[in-house]
């Protein structure tokens, strides 16, 4: 009678043990890498929320009544929620600072300090972005 001794099991193992650990390492590094995109797209949308934030306390520093009287203010402290297209769910903090400065005119004309800070999720949890942009603008012509 011929004996089967089970040659071929511990190469099987074997073999069936490294195509497992391979396929863990493959998901793990799609999914760092669809993480790693994810985030980079959240973060130019934090960017943009952030410039909209400069570009909304700009238009109040400078737009509207100014051009009409010549009395520009600028809003301390602002907090904008985005709601609409990429932007929704944003969360923008404005702040702005005027300046006075004389030009030998009748009226000194003002430089606008603005900082625009866009976050999106709660700090320590994934997802979490959060973006810086500041501007400076004058009513000086």
């Amino acid at each position: 009678m011929d004996r089967q001794s089970g040659f071929a099991l511990i190469p099987a193992l074997f073999l069936i043990v490294v195509l497992g650990v391979l396929a863990v390492v493959a998901i793990r590094v799609g999914t760092g890498q669809q993480q790693t995109v994810t985030m980079s797209l959240l973060q130019a949308r934090a960017l943009s929320a952030a410039q909209a934030g400069i570009e909304w306390g700009a238009y109040k520093a400078l737009g509207g009544s100014c051009a009409v009287t010549s009395t520009c203010t600028c809003v301390a402290s602002t907090t904008l929620t985005l709601t609409e297209a990429a932007l929704k769910g944003f969360s923008v903090i404005v702040t702005c600072a005027a300046v006075s400065f004389p030009t030998g005119a009748a009226i000194p004309n003002k430089s606008y300090v603005l900082n625009s800070a866009a976050t999106l999720g709660l700090y320590g949890q994934p997802g979490y972005v959060r973006r810086v942009v500041s501007g400076t603008y004058t009513d000086a012509n």
